[in-house]
């Protein structure tokens, strides 16, 4: 677990999705298409805010992708929000490597349980950003602002 961490992005785009856990993958496949269909590039950063109580059977996500643009005027229906900056700190993060699906719900509960021990209190959602390693190894960090 690391304290005082931050996360800082440029020039993302954010829309609200509501699935089910094991189809998130479709939620993200859908808001690139939403993009790209508006001539926005998106640069592969991925990362999105569980908003939901995670023991619940449909899951509400703030799903965030970066794009190449740094301008973003778009006129729809589905609400979506561009900030040219988004960072939040201080927060408490922990990784998860290997069996993703299964340590994710481990790695939830111990944030919330480190801002616990330490009687902080949470800011922010849990935030569930996508890295990879330079072997091209996939891993997830999760964080946790506090205050």
């Amino acid at each position: 677990m690391i304290d005082n961490h931050t996360i800082a992005y440029r020039n993302v785009v954010s829309k609200y999705y509501q699935f089910v856990p094991e189809e998130i993958e479709l939620a993200f496949q859908d808001f690139e298409a939403l993009l790209e269909k508006h001539q926005y590039h998106p640069t592969g950063t991925v990362f999105f805010s569980i908003m939901s109580d995670p023991t619940e059977e449909i899951m509400t996500a703030e799903i965030f992708f970066g794009i190449e643009e740094e301008q973003f005027a778009l006129e729809s229906e589905d609400y979506l929000r561009f900030r040219s900056y988004f960072s939040v700190k201080p927060m408490f993060m922990t990784r998860v490597e290997g069996d993703i699906q299964e340590q994710a719900q481990v790695k939830y509960w111990e944030l919330i349980e480190r801002l616990n021990q330490l009687g902080v209190e949470q800011a922010t959602p849990v935030f569930v950003e996508y890295k990879r390693t330079h072997s091209d190894q996939s891993y997830i960090e999760m964080s946790v602002g506090y205050r």
